[in-house]
């Protein structure tokens, strides 16, 4: 199974950007999709936005034209760059990763989270 340590979150004015990286390591034979998932207080995780091993991406309505995320393939780290950040984008940011494990086995992991603060 595979392990994700996430890092970058931190309070920010509106208007701001923040960097949002995600490190997957462990027990397998590929990362295959990784993800942002956010959650804010008293809602449900919501995809942010998510991106393939071929590096095809989609977005949330919420993050398109203001989020990018990008993968290097190279060390399985996935990098969520969020611009023009608004107070609605305050939440817990949580890192997603499907892994193959071998044969017909994937494995799901999900980081610790990480608190983003957007101030007015």
């Amino acid at each position: 199974q595979e392990q994700l340590v996430e890092s970058g979150g931190g309070l920010v004015q509106a208007g701001g950007p923040l960097r949002l990286p995600c490190a997957a390591s462990g027990s397998f034979l590929q990362i295959n999709t990784m993800a942002w998932y956010r959650q804010a207080p008293g809602n449900q995780r919501q995809l942010v936005a998510s991106i393939t091993r071929g590096s095809s991406t989609n977005y949330a309505d919420s993050a398109k034209g203001r989020f990018t995320l990008s993968r290097d393939g190279a060390s399985d780290m996935v990098f969520l760059q969020m611009d023009s950040l608004k107070p609605e984008d305050t939440a817990v940011y949580y890192c997603y990763s499907r892994a193959w494990i071998g044969g017909d086995r994937f494995s799901d992991s999900w980081g610790q989270g990480t608190q983003v603060t957007v101030s007015s």
